[in-house]
């Protein structure tokens, strides 16, 4: 079962795409049950109104929905969280030593789009750099949690992420702040689809990337210094975690930032996988004056 969020920047429409009953991946249309896919929907319970209404055969198929942009599969978060290092061989590649604790930063969630919306490279950026990273979708409020177990119960799902980062506004010298490196235009492309955490197994996904069709990062959430729900409940003791918003985990070593490799310019393609989450593809732009959400003509999905 596959959340989706179909439709151009703004009227996106929530869609599930599932097995139909001759066997093939069919769109259906959510509208039945939801004006969007949102913190409401996953906290009033929706993914399990989803299933119930398509073994109940009650979901209308969603007509050309496969010519459909592709949106962020949950609606604007109220937060994305971001956690850093969480990777000990990216952690090397960095300079770093592992880190004890959860290294935690915030995305403004303007940084959202969709998964195969052109991405803009900042006016003045040289060390623009990619981050496939395995996201988790909180379907229930989390504060203060008391255990990990009870953390597990508030995942609604995973997503795909990558996590546009500008090195040199996020590193070096007295300027460099990892909030002004991860909070560009553009920099938080998510889906295409939410998996409910039930069906899928997120301590145990590839994850990969490519630049201009040439290998990048190949790893596994197994990988993971701090697994998902540790994460949810180390961050729940210090912020409200609300249904909707966005933990995104961490990425795996093979980044430019290990200088292995070059960063991103304009004209540059992105793709990043999260195995049965989804691929994504990012085409790069010089971004210019006043940066605004920019989306592909038409969207083509990609399946994993």
């Amino acid at each position: 079962m596959k959340i989706m969020r179909l439709g151009d920047i703004g009227k996106e429409q929530p869609a599930v795409l599932a097995s139909s009953a001759n066997g093939n991946e069919e769109y259906f249309s959510l509208l039945p049950l939801t004006g969007d896919v949102d913190g409401a929907f996953l906290a009033g319970g929706g993914l399990a109104k989803v299933r119930a209404a398509l073994d109940a055969g009650a979901l209308p198929v969603l007509e050309g929905a496969a010519g459909l942009r592709i949106g962020a599969p949950v609606a604007r978060p109220g937060a994305v969280v971001g956690i850093g290092m969480n990777y000990a061989a990216h952690a090397a590649e960095s300079g770093s030593a592992p880190p004890e604790i959860p290294v935690v930063f915030l995305k403004p969630a303007n940084t959202v789009t969709g998964p195969y919306d052109l991405a803009p490279v900042p006016p003045h950026s040289m060390k623009y750099d990619w981050e496939v990273e395995l996201g988790v979708v909180i379907g229930t409020e989390a504060t203060y949690l008391q255990s990990v177990e009870e953390a597990k119960d508030c995942i609604a799902g995973y997503v795909t992420a990558n996590d546009f980062s500008e090195r040199e506004y996020q590193i070096p010298g007295a300027a460099g702040q990892w909030t002004k490196g991860k909070s560009l235009p553009g920099s938080s492309p998510l889906g295409p689809w939410l998996v409910p955490a039930e069906e899928i197994d997120g301590g145990n996904l590839a994850l990969r990337s490519w630049v201009n069709g040439e290998p990048r990062q190949d790893s596994s959430t197994s990988g993971l210094i701090f697994d998902a729900a540790t994460l949810v409940h180390h961050c729940s003791q210090y912020m409200r975690l609300e249904p909707g918003d966005v933990i995104i985990t961490g990425t795996p070593e093979g980044v430019a930032l290990s200088g292995r490799f070059p960063y991103l310019q304009p004209g540059d393609v992105v793709e990043v996988e999260v195995e049965g989450l989804g691929r994504q593809r990012q085409e790069l732009y010089r971004a210019s004056g006043a940066a605004r959400a920019e989306q592909a003509p038409q969207a083509q999905l990609q399946s994993s």
